[in-house]
């Protein structure tokens, strides 16, 4: 299907306006189809995000600060997303023994377990839903990367008014 059919516009202004909007239409359609891999787990993305973040670290545990470093969405609660991940009994927090004003965060066994089944979970969905080849994935990756390069240089200097 083309975006123009996906969202019922008859045309655009411009080529970027159509790949802006394909974009969002895209990311918007990749996390609700992730979601749905998710939901049965009771978890949100943000969520899934901290585990992994605490699984690739595993066995060290992280600050809070470190986590939202390394979050894609760094608007996020953290502080409320480890409260909610600890009543699951997903994470546990714990007293730096370097530094008793630092509160650390590791991941759990069962956290570790439901993040390695989600893993394979989410190593099968993409393997099927995204076909193609090894070098259309680097062709993209190599694209988006420039777009977001550019993209965010433009927007300094948009910013600043040069």
């Amino acid at each position: 299907m083309s975006i123009e059919k996906d969202i019922k516009q008859k045309s655009f202004a411009n080529p970027y306006q159509k790949l802006t909007v394909n974009m969002m239409f895209t990311n918007n359609w990749l996390v609700s189809e992730f979601s749905q891999i998710i939901k049965p787990y009771s978890l949100s993305e943000q969520q899934y995000s901290v585990l992994k973040i605490l699984q690739l670290s595993y066995p060290t545990p992280l600050c809070i600060n470190t986590i939202i470093e390394n979050m894609r969405d760094q608007m996020s609660n953290v502080s409320r997303l480890v409260d909610k991940l600890e009543q699951k009994g997903f994470v546990e927090r714990r007293k730096s023994p370097t530094d008793k004003r630092v509160v650390e965060v590791l991941i759990t066994e069962e956290g570790l377990d439901v993040t390695n089944e989600l893993n394979d979970l989410i190593e099968v969905w993409e393997s099927q839903s995204i076909q193609m080849s090894q070098t259309e994935l680097e062709q993209l990756e190599t694209l988006l990367q420039k777009l977001q390069e550019d993209a965010s240089l433009a927007t300094k200097r948009y910013v600043s008014g040069e």
